[in-house]
């Protein structure tokens, strides 16, 4: 038998870090192990260890996990409406091409859901309409609009004009999308692991962890495999990732958690760490890998590989499938989100800039594929000429 324990802050309580506690009695461990391997066990283990769910979809309810308010404070918040779907992502509660795109399937169902009623033809075109309004909450990041074009595809391809079974349908086809990201994260994570070895400091920038996917992460899953699961002893340097933090708050709050050696440094000392020789590979997340290799990211994404070609470090990207966009060719046809001034002019609830300065506030950059030392995936490392290697997802 395991016993889980998941504490979480409740409104006018003082706030509680999430504890996951695992009990395994000697009995229930010995019969749990005549069915499954000591691999699978470990695997279950780390993932109930330390990973904090970052939505969840429980009796017809979603529920988010506000990651504006980590590290002080763990808070989940039912979403009650798509247009509250909608705030979330746009406002960053739930952040991460993986996780934005399961929230939005997900959101797609809170919108539809009191629509039944409707003739067939009327739903399906409701469908299609909350589809497009979520897609415009953030448009960089590729897997929010794939996630919504599974969601449609799906319920137009049925053979029925019963409305209740066409919603059946978009409720499983977005636990399928969720469960598919859990594999593929995995996946990523055993195919990266094996670039980590014993004593290696590796950097990483923003947040492409736990808290941007269903589990484990994209660049962090060879990080908690290499930790975890293979006992390998290495460094991790996280940027702060100005200028929302998503590095401080997000990354260096997971991997601390899972008992790895974390570092933060402010992203204006990635040179000097690297010139150091403190640093051995980058591996960072995506938000949308165009057909040529060109990876957009988080903003500071293209300096971190400018400084990783300079100094001779491999600069790895972790992209789940769902991420390549093989009909955008090439990074400058990628939509770069521009987000509000207050980011820039604010620290926190501080002014740090003058009344009225202009600012330019991209959400995000484009690292040309020339310096992508490979891509990691879920069926493997892609390797230049992208062009070429990438068609493999076609």
């Amino acid at each position: 038998m395991v016993a889980v324990v998941f504490c979480i802050r409740v409104a006018k309580q003082p706030p509680l870090l999430p504890v996951r506690g695992i009990v395994l009695m000697p009995k229930a461990l010995a019969v749990l192990a005549a069915r499954l391997s000591m691999a699978d066990i470990r695997r279950f283990v780390l993932i109930l260890a330390h990973m904090v769910r970052t939505i969840r979809w429980e009796n017809d309810e979603l529920i988010l996990l506000d990651q504006t308010q980590l590290p002080v404070e763990v808070v989940e918040e039912k979403q009650e409406s798509i247009k509250q779907v909608w705030h979330s992502i746009n406002t960053l509660k739930v952040r991460g091409a993986p996780a934005i795109g399961i929230a939005a399937a997900y959101g797609l169902l809170l919108g539809v859901r009191d629509k039944l009623e409707l003739p067939c033809r009327d739903f399906l075109a409701e469908i299609d309409r909350q589809a497009a309004y979520l897609s415009t909450s953030r448009p960089t990041a590729v897997n929010l609009s794939w996630a919504l074009k599974r969601m449609t595809s799906s319920a137009g391809g049925l053979d029925t004009k019963d409305t209740r079974q066409i919603y059946n349908c978009l409720v499983a086809e977005a636990v399928r999308i969720h469960e598919e990201d859990r594999r593929l994260c995995r996946s990523i994570g055993e195919h990266g692991a094996v670039l980590i070895k014993k004593g290696m400091g590796v950097l990483t920038h923003c947040n492409a962890g736990s808290l941007a996917t269903s589990e484990l992460g994209t660049a962090t899953a060879p990080m908690y495999l290499a930790h975890d699961e293979q006992g390998i002893e290495f460094r991790v340097y996280v940027d702060e990732t100005r200028p929302l933090l998503q590095g401080a708050r997000l990354t260096s709050w997971e991997l601390q958690r899972a008992g790895i050696d974390v570092t933060l440094i402010t992203d204006n000392m990635a040179a000097y760490v690297m010139s150091k020789g403190l640093v051995d590979l980058v591996i960072v997340g995506a938000d949308r890998v165009a057909a040529n290799g060109d990876v957009a990211n988080k903003i500071g994404t293209m300096g971190v590989a400018i400084l990783a070609k300079h100094f001779k470090i491999p600069f790895y990207v972790a992209s789940p499938s769902s991420t390549v966009d093989l009909a955008t060719k090439k990074g400058e046809d990628i939509e770069i989100e521009e987000r509000g001034d207050e980011e820039v002019t604010h620290f926190g609830l501080r002014r740090t800039g003058p009344e009225g300065i202009k600012v330019h506030n991209p959400a995000f950059d484009v690292t040309p594929h020339e310096l992508v030392t490979g891509i990691l995936t879920e069926i493997g490392i892609i390797y230049p000429t992208y062009k070429k290697t990438l068609k493999v997802f076609k």
